[in-house]
């Protein structure tokens, strides 16, 4: 994956600014005794990565008739192979575990669930992208999906198919441990803040603090170490992919609170609806049958406190 500077403050993209609207007008904040994500109280929770393999096992693959011939599920499944648009780099969502070489996560595991559904087996292509590559690469059919914390707006739906909701987040901030004094979004006048190139986040921050100095990297990695080096004052994006930086990184905190809703999408190709009726008949299958809430208690649920979320409704 490309590893560049995207540069300084730049007008938002179209496709944020529904998203970066709806920010403003529902921002919130956590009280003092908030247990924040990625904090101590939630700490020394590990993701089940057992658990995980154990519902990919279980996932029964579907039946000969939610897949005719010639509709899309049956050609990914005579290639053998459900290609998927993701990233290396999102702690708690799709993160390459060095240790094991395996990519692990929310949204890496739905990916060889959906797999698994499809083909028989779990066999999955990743092919990274970034935020301001996924449109693209769906548009050409160079990926089947895309399922990387990838945040439905009305401007991305006229380009690809969503299908989901099938997680909601809220925008956060992320803080070295040692920073005093940033407690909002309103605490960022003037201060240089990093997130990532082409998320709904550059939009909300230009339109909520104008005076920032907006710092955009392509990936998560990238963003967190100009925070950690000091290069950027704050980070902000999506608080789950926060909560799992703080959880590996003990240098850097998230604020209480979130900001707006991130409702994430599985991104399909605007021209194959029929896939996207697949995907969502799937999606509600496994929340009906418990298979949502076990992949969240194993994987985002180690770092975000509280109990299982109620899935949110599909379509």
């Amino acid at each position: 994956m490309l590893s560049t500077v995207r540069g300084r403050r730049r007008a938002p993209l179209a496709a944020a600014a529904a998203a970066a609207a709806l920010v403003l007008a529902s921002a919130c904040s956590g009280s003092s005794d908030t247990v924040v994500p990625g904090a101590p109280a939630a700490a020394g929770k590990k993701a089940d990565t057992s658990a995980i393999d154990r519902l990919i096992a279980d996932e029964k693959p579907a039946s000969a008739s939610l897949m005719p011939a010639g509709s899309t599920a049956a050609k990914i499944k005579e290639a053998g192979t459900l290609v998927v648009g993701g990233t290396q780099t999102a702690a708690l969502f799709s993160q390459l575990d060095p240790t094991t070489g395996k990519v692990e996560g929310f949204d890496a595991a739905l990916s060889r669930l959906l797999a698994k559904y499809i083909i028989g087996k779990p066999d999955t292509k990743l092919v990274n992208v970034t935020a301001a590559t996924r449109e693209a690469l769906l548009k050409n059919h160079s990926v089947d999906a895309v399922i990387a914390t990838y945040t439905i707006t009305d401007e991305r739906a006229k380009a690809v198919n969503f299908a989901g909701p099938y997680y909601v987040d809220g925008l956060g901030i992320q803080l070295r441990e040692d920073q005093k004094g940033i407690a909002s979004l309103d605490d960022l006048k003037g201060r240089t803040v990093t997130t990532q190139s082409g998320s709904t986040a550059a939009a909300v921050v230009e339109e909520r603090v104008p005076s920032a100095k907006i710092q955009l990297f392509d990936t998560n990695t990238e963003c967190l170490q100009a925070l950690r080096q000091g290069r950027a004052d704050a980070y902000v994006l999506d608080q789950g992919v926060l909560a799992g930086n703080a959880g590996t990184h003990p240098d850097v905190k998230v604020v209480a609170g979130t900001y707006g809703e991130q409702p994430y999408g599985i991104g399909l190709p605007l021209d194959r609806p029929d896939f996207k009726t697949f995907v969502n008949d799937w999606l509600r299958k496994i929340e009906a049958d418990g298979t949502w809430a076990t992949l969240w208690k194993n994987t985002i649920g180690t770092q975000v406190p509280g109990p299982v979320p109620t899935p949110p409704a599909i379509g």
